[in-house]
């Protein structure tokens, strides 16, 4: 783990040891030259005896006295089998007045030698082997090498014995993120903003004598920014961001989750002031004790060391622990207390005006049409996250590209919108004639629901192209963005939900599949009502509730209050509040007859229709724009048939 300094040396220390075991080798070496046997001292005449009878190699004459001196330096190597025991080679002094005798030895001669030092080796002199110096190097130091690396190769599995037990959070020092990168979170920022004035200031507050929230849950869908705001929070204060996942602690041997809880809290004491950021923290706090398999050892015991050092007996000082979870209902409530998550800040789904902010941002890094506005792109995408609306940017960035343009337009972005929402388009999925036939009068059955029905929510677009697992869809939004909603609205969606079934039943007197998801859609807002709303005749009363086991599945065992006979009463008012709506919008689709037949036209010849088509077809029963291009064809087409006709005469004459 990141000690107080995260910078590593640039060498390495096995690097180190090898450079040092070579060059003690080396000096090992030139120690043990300098221990053998030197040169022999000998007089003039034994010189010029070896060399007469030819037992020298070589032989160097050179100046080593100053003026006063003039003293010459005579070195040399015996041949082989002539050196004596315990010598190498052979050296002699002398003055230069004598040096004639030397040179009438080795019968070289020169009268005109000057008072220079010289050097003169009548026979080549022996060069020092430096193959022998490196093989001599090799056989010290090779093994020495060896065995350093296979200590380090013991003392690297033990490491990592003991690397299992330490924790997997990764240091971020850096200020990559900001508030402003956080669109659309303004009163999230702001409670975020006074952990920031306690890691800047600290002391400001313990004069005070408050005390600093130890931690903040932040608690929202998939996509809400969770992750975003904790990084942008390590930017601001400046000080180093400790990010861990909650699934990083547990593992299959009983005592390593708490054993990484310890070191991370080590860790981050020595960094402090700091923030520890820990993901998807139900991984790791779910509540103990319960199940019916009964508890979990490692991760029970990894929460127990969890809830000791965020509050415990020794303070964290200058710690501030940030969580982020999507299922705070399965936490424990001793993780949840005050002195330990002393906040929970709700990441909502932005509403409009953030969602514009949220574009602004992502929209910074891409090139959009001059004529696109982000207010209007806001208003069609209810109900994207923040990372929805990266990803649809992104899409319409791809498909931009994709078809060679320079820019981003709107169209791009419809369709990317449609692409995130449902799925890329399948045009090659070819329908028969009656299929297209149907599939088109089931979707104008809803734009009917959605333009005749009060308290109905407004077709933006219908369809007949297929996208994912459907055949066509209708895309509805409110009038306005709201946050609760009424019965009358809850009964109109289930009416336009049924829309698509009663116009098939009403033009072919026939049904097909293509209804399941408003089938599926509509009984879960109807049993809502029931159970959960109390919108029925069975009293204000809540029935079930949504929040299930936590531990075997949201769905899989609601939370019932009620009897068997209850339950015979709730599926009869499910039933009613259908059937009533189903016989509303055969009603509405039977009145408006005419208007489903004009919309199926055209989604038959067009395929997709927006909502300035539609509010053109209800108010004129036409769509200009195709009726003007089908006029236009048709005369193109009559002038090609009148000059093939003509050309046929001329032929013919």
């Amino acid at each position: 783990m990141t000690q107080k300094n995260p910078k590593k040396s640039p060498f390495r220390t096995d690097y180190l040891v090898i450079f040092l075991i070579i060059l003690g080798a080396i000096g090992l070496y030139f120690f043990f030259m300098e221990m053998q046997p030197g040169p022999k001292t000998i007089t003039e005449d034994e010189l010029i005896i070896l060399v007469e009878n030819g037992d020298v190699t070589s032989i160097q004459v050179e100046y080593v006295g100053g003026d006063n001196f003039n003293l010459w330096k005579i070195t040399g190597r015996y041949a082989e089998g002539k050196t004596p025991s315990g010598y190498t080679g052979y050296e002699l002094y002398i003055y230069g007045d004598r040096l004639d005798l030397i040179y009438d030895a080795v019968s070289v001669y020169n009268s005109n030698h000057v008072d220079t030092p010289i050097n003169l080796q009548f026979i080549p002199h022996v060069t020092v082997d430096i193959w022998s110096i490196i093989s001599t190097i090799l056989l010290v130091a090779v093994p020495i090498v060896f065995v350093v690396i296979l200590y380090r190769s013991m003392a690297s599995q033990n490491n990592r014995a003991q690397d299992f037990t330490k924790n997997r959070a990764r240091l971020s020092r850096g200020k990559t993120v900001k508030f402003a990168d956080v669109a659309g979170a303004d009163e999230e920022k702001a409670e975020m903003t006074e952990l920031i004035d306690f890691l800047k200031n600290p002391k400001k507050y313990a004069e005070m004598g408050a005390r600093v929230p130890k931690g903040v849950l932040l608690v929202g869908s998939p996509g809400t920014g969770k992750t975003l705001l904790a990084k942008a929070v390590a930017g601001e204060a400046d000080v180093p961001f400790f990010s861990i996942s909650g699934s990083d602690f547990v593992e299959l041997y009983v005592g390593v989750g708490a054993s990484r809880v310890r070191d991370l809290f080590r860790v981050a004491k020595e960094n402090a002031p700091c923030i520890i950021f820990i993901d998807e923290i139900d991984a790791v706090g779910r509540q103990r004790g319960a199940g019916l398999g009964g508890g979990n050892d490692e991760r029970e015991q990894t929460l127990n060391q969890l809830l000791v050092e965020m509050d415990g007996f020794n303070p964290n000082l200058g710690i501030i622990i940030i969580a982020a979870t999507n299922r705070p209902d399965v936490l424990d409530p001793a993780l949840l207390r005050p002195g330990r998550f002393d906040r929970q800040i709700t990441m909502q789904v932005p509403d409009q005006k953030s969602r514009e902010a949220i574009l602004k941002v992502h929209a910074r890094t891409k090139k959009l049409d001059p004529s696109i506005k982000l207010s209007e792109i806001a208003a069609r995408i209810p109900g994207f996250t923040g990372a929805d609306i990266e990803n649809l940017l992104n899409e319409a960035a791809l498909l931009a590209a994709r078809e060679g343009r320079t820019v981003i337009t709107s169209q791009d972005i419809d369709e990317a919108a449609d692409r995130v929402t449902m799925g890329p388009a399948k045009k090659s999925r070819k329908y028969t004639p009656k299929e297209k036939e149907m599939i088109a009068y089931h979707e104008a059955g809803h734009a009917v629901i959605g333009v005749k029905v009060q308290h109905a929510t407004i077709v933006q677009k219908v369809t007949i192209i297929p996208r994912g697992q459907y055949g066509g869809y209708a895309l509805h939004m409110p009038v306005e963005e709201k946050f609760t909603r009424s019965k009358k609205e809850l009964l109109a969606s289930i009416t336009s939900s049924l829309g698509g079934r009663v116009a098939e039943e009403i033009m072919f007197d026939d049904v097909s599949t293509g209804a399941y998801g408003d089938f599926q859609q509509a009984t879960k807002i109807a049993r809502s009502m029931v159970t959960e709303y109390g919108m029925s005749d069975l009293g204000p009363i809540q029935y079930e509730s949504n929040q299930g086991s936590v531990f075997l599945g949201r769905d899989y065992l609601k939370e019932k209050n009620f009897s068997d006979a209850v339950a015979l009463e709730i599926d009869k008012e499910v039933r009613k509040i259908i059937t009533e709506c189903y016989e509303e919008a055969k009603r509405v689709i039977l009145e408006n007859k005419d208007l489903l037949d004009n919309i199926a036209k055209y989604l038959m010849a067009v395929e997709t229709l927006t909502k300035t088509d539609i509010e053109e077809i209800v108010s004129t029963g036409k769509l200009s724009w195709w009726d003007n291009r089908e006029k236009e064809n048709n005369h193109k087409e009559k002038l090609e048939n009148l000059e093939t006709e003509t050309k046929d005469q001329n032929i013919e004459n």
